[in-house]
């Protein structure tokens, strides 16, 4: 078969390992291929016609339309552990199989990213720097932050990921925990003295929030107008999963009241994100690049288990972290 690869909206697979590429491309030919954050549908399906094995970063999204439109798609690998931007059932349907990495691969490095970026803005770090560069010594005093030992730690969504910045925290800082979470794991919990509880239990006792959750229909805007009426004055939240756990307007209005003293986030709704989002220059917000999972050592996996997708596929040996088991093709 005649195998034409996409990489599609990927900033980093391939760019520091080309030894990536160079397997990939003993496979078949190679492109990158980027389209808007927000392409779908048949818009999509035409901009990626030829393409029959994808590596796809957090977006575009696949839905339903893309794979109506896009039948010969035989591999979407996706450079991540999330896949709410496709559309399973629907790749099931059209007989595309769908690959993620192993969730092991990023636990560590997302989870070091959050408690990066969220010391980063609890301590002040990019507007102490800015300072300093510009020899504005003497108003090292307006950079006055707060710190993490003692203070309690709301987290929703307790996974993978979650259960990781936990353990750093709560050992590291000695935190009190308390998690919000449908599924709960009371050896792991007891083991280190996390308390489960509530969403409203979680947001009315936490000095900080991190948001490690699942994006689906029931965590979409989780943190809301409700919850910010329920928090203590000062929190600060710090989000490396998904922008949309987040109603964006109710937290503009509680880091202007200041119901939360400040925001470390990775990821935006579109990436690249308007230029105009309200987000940035915001004096309380800290945006990264959604560089949470760039380590060296995570990166490299990551890649490595993308090749490792389309080598065995093209095998026909079965798949490793497959998200689904579609129909056979006639």
């Amino acid at each position: 078969m005649d195998y034409r690869i996409a990489i599609v909206n990927s900033s980093s697979f391939g760019r520091h390992f080309p030894e990536h590429i160079e397997r990939l491309e003993k496979i078949g030919s190679v492109e990158r291929v980027r389209v808007a954050g927000d392409c779908h549908g048949r818009e999509l399906a035409q901009a990626l016609g030829g393409f029959n094995i994808v590596i796809a970063s957090v977006t575009p999204f696949f839905d339903r339309e893309f794979f109506d439109n896009k039948r010969d798609l035989l591999l979407l690998s996706r450079h991540g552990i999330g896949y709410n931007n496709v559309d399973i059932d629907a790749a099931t349907a059209c007989g595309t199989l769908v690959t993620t990495v192993l969730p092991k691969v990023e636990r560590d490095a997302v989870a070091e990213g959050a408690i990066a970026t969220l010391m980063g803005c609890m301590r002040r770090v990019s507007d102490s720097r800015v300072a300093a560069n510009e020899g504005r010594w003497a108003e090292r005093a307006r950079f006055l932050g707060n710190g993490l030992t003692g203070k309690t730690l709301g987290i929703i969504g307790c996974g993978n990921i979650g259960s990781r910045i936990v353990e750093i925290l709560r050992r590291g800082f000695d935190m009190r925990v308390l998690a919000c979470d449908p599924r709960r794991f009371e050896l792991w919990a007891d083991a280190l003295g996390v308390e489960y509880a509530d969403l409203d239990t979680v947001v009315s006792n936490c000095d900080v929030l991190t948001l490690n959750a699942d994006l689906n229909p029931t965590s979409y805007h989780i943190l809301g107008e409700d919850q910010f009426a329920k928090m203590k004055r000062g929190v600060y939240v710090v989000d490396n999963a998904r922008a949309d756990l987040i109603d964006q307007e109710a937290m503009l209005r509680a880091l202007d009241d200041g119901t939360v003293a400040g925001l470390a986030i990775d990821v935006m709704h579109d990436e690249p994100p308007r230029p105009d989002d309200p987000y940035f220059n915001h004096p309380k917000v800290l945006v990264t690049t959604h560089i949470s999972a760039y380590t060296q050592e995570c990166l490299v996996e990551m890649g490595e288990k993308c090749v490792g997708d389309v080598e065995r596929y093209v095998r026909g040996e079965a798949p490793v972290n497959a998200r689904n088991a579609p129909v056979a093709r006639g």
